[in-house]
């Protein structure tokens, strides 16, 4: 199991520490908002057609062999992004970078809900809590690099290290085949034509809009829209990552008393007039303190929904990489946040993102079925 989160851990230090670093790839490379939203997501339209195959595979075949392989592919992707030179070459690693992550970290999340599977919202909170930690440690790391004057591209050398490392960690452990049935794509796509899963896949891809999509803009929302400066933005994001870090810490008793349901349907409710604070007040400090306060909010967002996504799947959950790579959605938010703030700018465009806790209110059931 450490083995397990160390890396999560890992992959969300590298993402971390690259929402943080957005205003600096800016500068160096001169990107505009819509290059950035090609950067979103273009490796998620990549992941569309590469992740499918690689779920049914985990379920058909030996699964560390593909943790090992997306490994590889993990560490070659965050050197060539260290090197890259031009936008063209960084939308290259990031294609590369994110059905890596697929095989690499997916798949290992599949193997720890394996592991105890009457235990998986806890397990998923664990997941999380792991990730909260890498989240909050990347952009610090980030500023840590940038004293030193190796930037953004010495920190991506490194972290292809350490995922080397991590490679030769799971080499190591015991076990990773998969027995059992043969699915094959049509049998994940006939799995979101059943109302729990599709129910569990649409929250998934709406609450990332106040997830990762939010923390993808933030550090550009503080730097063009409230006007601060890159370090006060470097700032808001790791305020936003060391309160979700808080949050994913409460999150487990919470659970453990209260149920993952009432969790989602509460904290909506709350993040929704946050977020709405949070647009409309003008002041730098009240944002940083509402960035805390969201992060808090919905830092067990991802674990509940994941979990009870892999809950509707039953035993073959290496097919919650594969329907979760056929559902489109988190393709195209990006670029579509991106797109209208070209034309509107990010306070407009950021304004949808509310639709996040509004489909949490409307699609959690009550109880449990």
């Amino acid at each position: 199991m450490a083995a397990l989160l160390a890396i999560e851990l890992l992959d969300e230090l590298v993402f971390g520490a690259r929402e943080a670093a957005w205003p600096l790839v800016r500068d160096d490379l001169s990107l505009s908002y819509t290059e950035i939203g090609l950067l979103l997501s273009v490796p998620s339209v990549v992941s569309l057609v590469v992740e499918p195959v690689l779920g049914v595979v985990a379920v058909t075949w030996r699964r560390r062999v593909l943790v090992l392989a997306g490994g590889i592919g993990f560490a070659v992707a965050l050197a060539l992004a260290a090197w890259a030179p031009s936008f063209w070459v960084l939308l290259v690693a990031f294609s590369l970078l994110y059905p890596a992550s697929g095989a690499f970290v997916s798949l290992s999340q599949a193997s720890l809900m394996d592991l105890q599977p009457d235990r998986r919202e806890h397990n998923m909170t664990r997941w999380t809590f792991a990730g909260s930690v890498g989240a909050m440690a990347g952009p610090a790391l980030l500023a840590v690099f940038a004293w030193a004057g190796l930037g953004w591209r010495g920190l991506f050398a490194g972290f292809a290290l350490l995922a080397l490392l991590l490679v030769l960690r799971v080499q190591r452990l015991p076990g990773g085949d998969v027995d059992g049935e043969r699915p094959r794509v049509r049998d994940a796509l006939r799995a979101m034509t059943r109302r729990e899963v599709f129910r569990w896949l649409v929250l998934l891809e709406l609450s990332d809009l106040l997830l990762d999509v939010f923390l993808g803009f933030l550090a550009l929302y503080f730097v063009d829209e409230v006007r601060t400066s890159l370090a006060t933005a470097g700032v808001a994001v790791a305020v936003w990552t060391g309160a979700g870090l808080v949050g994913s810490a409460a999150a487990i008793p919470l659970l453990r008393r209260g149920g993952g349901l009432r969790y989602l349907r509460r904290s909506a409710v709350v993040t929704g007039v946050l977020f709405a604070a949070f647009l409309l007040v003008p002041s730098t400090g009240a944002k940083l303190a509402l960035v805390a306060a969201i992060a808090i909010v919905n830092a067990g967002w991802y674990s509940v929904l994941q979990a009870r996504l892999y809950r509707a799947l039953g035993d073959a959950s290496g097919l919650a990489l594969t329907v979760g790579a056929l559902f489109p959605l988190n393709a195209v938010l990006p670029l579509g946040i991106a797109g209208l703030a070209e034309r509107f700018g990010l306070t407009v465009a950021l304004w949808p993102l509310i639709l996040a806790p509004v489909a949490l209110l409307v699609l959690v059931p009550r109880r449990s079925d």
